[in-house]
């Protein structure tokens, strides 16, 4: 099996780094037909569990997600919760992984939880929507730990809120719509309370605050009413947030939070703390009773105008654009 690694391992190089053409071509063959084939799902775990490349990492991951998501897959439900639990496991136990890596893991996650939405077993209800409690173990850990549970709950949302050539329109609505229901306030909520905990004047935390601030930002830009594949619709401007969500609105908290996180950040995160006030500014105004819209637009005045006076956020191009 060492050899197999190791020569995977190499084909990985050559796909990646050779100069030259024939050989890049053959070994994504190679590759390919290793993807493709019959036991490839064990030799992936084997290849996570022992392989020391980068690259070699990362064809384990993207075959992983092309077996569970293909039409063809004969994965149980139970064998897909086994493979997120082990990949969740996995992740919490390497917390140095490339970027890369990271990434195409923590989207095998969010397939895997998007594609068995609504599997259930003779023990449990919907399996896998106990993703933000296995997401509450990272968020225990080291700050490390924290980035990669908010990353896994960001490529949820947008994986949730993205359509799949390989899926209907139907049954798009039908998970998006139950996930917004079920999940997506706690994720939010979660959001905003963290942010409200975290010491910001620590530089170390800086990119634990850039991760919850594309969170929000995602949780906001959600396709609430799943109109988003209908480009002639005049309503794609405005953000239809549920009325669930509500008192997160009517109290002012939200809009002071971000306001404040764009007053004391760094202008670079301040970019897309503002990219979420846009977002809040942009909610719809049949959320709201009359006097409330107009309590809520003077709270986006008055800090709009806040912004503009201290002007330090705004050196940044990013910032002062949005």
């Amino acid at each position: 099996m060492e050899e197999q690694i190791s020569q995977l391992e190499l084909l990985c190089q050559q796909l990646y780094e050779s100069n030259d053409i024939s050989t890049r071509q053959q070994a994504e063959k190679t590759l390919v037909a290793f993807s493709e084939s019959p036991n490839s799902l064990p030799q992936c775990q084997i290849l996570l569990e022992r392989s020391q490349s980068p690259y070699a990492l990362l064809l384990a991951s993207s075959t992983l997600t092309k077996i569970v998501t293909g039409s063809s897959s004969s994965l149980t439900p139970q064998d897909r919760l086994q493979l997120r639990n082990y990949v969740l496991h996995y992740m919490t136990s390497r917390v140095g992984l490339v970027g890369y890596v990271t990434q195409s893991l923590v989207q095998l996650i969010a397939r895997i939880t998007k594609h068995g939405w609504f599997d259930t077993d003779k023990t449990k209800m919907y399996i896998f929507r106990d993703l933000l409690d296995e997401v509450g173990k990272f968020l225990q850990g080291s700050v490390q730990h924290c980035e990669i549970g908010i990353q896994i709950l960001t490529e949820l949302v947008q994986e949730m809120n993205t359509v799949e050539s390989t899926r209907s329109i139907a049954k798009h609505r039908k998970v998006a719509g139950s996930f917004r229901d079920e999940m997506l306030y706690n994720i939010f909520t979660l959001s905003c309370t963290l942010l409200r905990q975290i010491n910001i004047r620590d530089d170390q935390q800086h990119n634990l605050i850039g991760c919850l601030l594309k969170l929000s930002c995602s949780c906001l830009s959600f396709d609430f009413i799943g109109n988003s594949s209908d480009e002639s619709s005049d309503d794609l401007s405005t953000v239809h947030i549920p009325t669930t969500w509500r008192p997160l609105f009517v109290d002012f908290s939200t809009l002071q939070l971000f306001f404040g996180l764009t007053h004391s950040l760094p202008p670079k995160l301040a970019a897309s703390s503002v990219s979420c006030l846009v977002l809040l500014a942009s909610t719809r105004r049949s959320l709201f009773g009359n006097s409330e819209r107009g309590q809520y637009l003077e709270q986006l005045v008055k800090g709009v105008q806040g912004l503009l006076e201290a002007s330090q956020p705004l050196t940044d191009p990013e910032c002062y654009h949005e």
